[in-house]
């Protein structure tokens, strides 16, 4: 059964208990690795010039800029190098229907009490074609 390594579980402690329960849940049947959960304002402000978010930190806060974090990245991790792949968009997408079916799971069974957001259908409309931008990584709480 797959776990979390030390870093992957200090990242994930700096998110919502919400975000906690449902990758604690995750990984026991799927390998995954926390790259990022609370992101400081200055990370923020360099990954938007950067181009890789759309919340520039000044302007507007991130879900990953709030204590707790009310966002998190994660990937799916694979046993044989690269562990990582972060060209392969197939496995990110399956991974990101894993973990909503586990969210709603757990949502409706009253487990969490937050929806989630997938950072490859912001609209949660279930179309992944209509996508703009495209954060195959993030996964986010939503009321």
């Amino acid at each position: 059964m797959p776990k979390f390594g030390k870093t992957s579980k200090e990242r994930l402690s700096t998110c919502h208990e919400d975000l906690q329960i449902l990758f604690e849940t995750v990984v026991k049947n799927y390998d995954c690795i926390i790259l990022e959960g609370h992101r400081s304002i200055e990370r923020q402000q360099r990954l938007y010039k950067e181009g890789k978010s759309k919340i520039d930190g000044i302007h507007r806060i991130g879900k990953h800029n709030h204590a707790p974090s009310l966002a998190v990245d994660v990937a799916p991790y694979f046993s044989t190098p690269p562990h990582v792949r972060w060209n392969d968009t197939k496995s990110f997408y399956f991974f990101g229907g894993y973990v909503l079916g586990i969210a709603d799971m757990l949502y409706k069974q009253g487990v969490i009490s937050n929806k989630v957001r997938f950072g490859g259908d912001w609209d949660s409309d279930k179309d992944i074609h209509d996508q703009v931008f495209n954060d195959l990584v993030h996964f986010e709480l939503v009321k």
